[in-house]
């Protein structure tokens, strides 16, 4: 069986990573029987969650899980959506790695009270004399990477307005149908789920937060997604408190 190493449900979400998130929901959609065990990245041959173990072998990061699973078991995640269509996907999944996710990242580790409320509390359990330096550190870390990723270099303002034009652009792609690519959810739905509730969630406030939830279509494809392949997960009451 295959095992799925993330970091475990918290911040108002079944799974805290976007990107654990995309490999687990790739998985239910793969219908591959799988079990699920806490990590954190240092665990990972590329120091970076998830990672799985299938027969022995660990393949780390989401994007080369996906190419495993379609290779190993033979599942197509863009079963009929034409060359242009699997273009267009891949095109939106990079877009969302690459820029939503930055976003949330800003939202989370940068934002000095999110970061208190939120991943702070990775470093409660390291030894006290530490944990201090080993919180500023890791902060300080992600701060530069979300430099690096070109977001950083601006405004807290403009920063989440050039994200939200990439979330415009996945409200205007997914209109009024069910899945970003039609009427069945494919691999890019996987990814795109994992970013816009990670952003979603009440657990955090923020601008990001509040804009994002202008797109009501936005909003009830998360609670879809949320309800298909997290039926257990009180997501809807959990909006309904924010």
């Amino acid at each position: 069986m295959i095992t799925l190493y993330g970091f475990g449900a918290g911040f108002g979400l079944p799974e805290i990573s976007p990107f654990v998130t995309k490999t687990e929901v790739q998985l239910k959609m793969a219908g591959l029987a799988y079990r699920k065990e806490r990590a954190m990245p240092p665990a990972s041959p590329k120091g970076q969650l998830p990672y799985i173990d299938d027969d022995a072998r660990s393949i780390a990061d989401s994007t080369f899980i996906r190419a495993h699973i379609e290779s190993k078991y033979g599942f197509d995640f863009d079963a009929g959506l034409d060359r242009q269509q699997r273009a267009q996907a891949w095109a939106f999944e990079r877009m969302i790695e690459h820029h939503v996710y930055w976003a949330l990242v800003g939202a989370r580790w940068v934002d000095p009270e999110n970061f208190a409320k939120g991943p702070t509390h990775f470093f409660d359990g390291a030894p006290e004399h530490v944990r201090d330096k080993l919180r500023e550190d890791a902060q300080f870390r992600v701060a530069e990477n979300y430099l690096l990723s070109g977001l950083g270099r601006h405004g807290p303002d403009d920063d989440v307005d050039l994200a939200l034009r990439s979330l415009f652009a996945l409200s205007v792609q997914l209109g009024d149908k069910p899945f970003l690519m039609g009427d069945r959810p494919c691999g890019t739905d996987a990814t795109a789920f994992g970013a816009i509730a990670g952003i979603l969630t009440p657990f955090f406030e923020s601008r990001l937060r509040d804009q994002t939830e202008q797109f009501e279509n936005l909003t009830a494809y998360v609670g879809r997604m949320m309800q298909q392949y997290y039926p257990g997960f009180a997501w809807t009451s959990l909006r309904q408190a924010a």
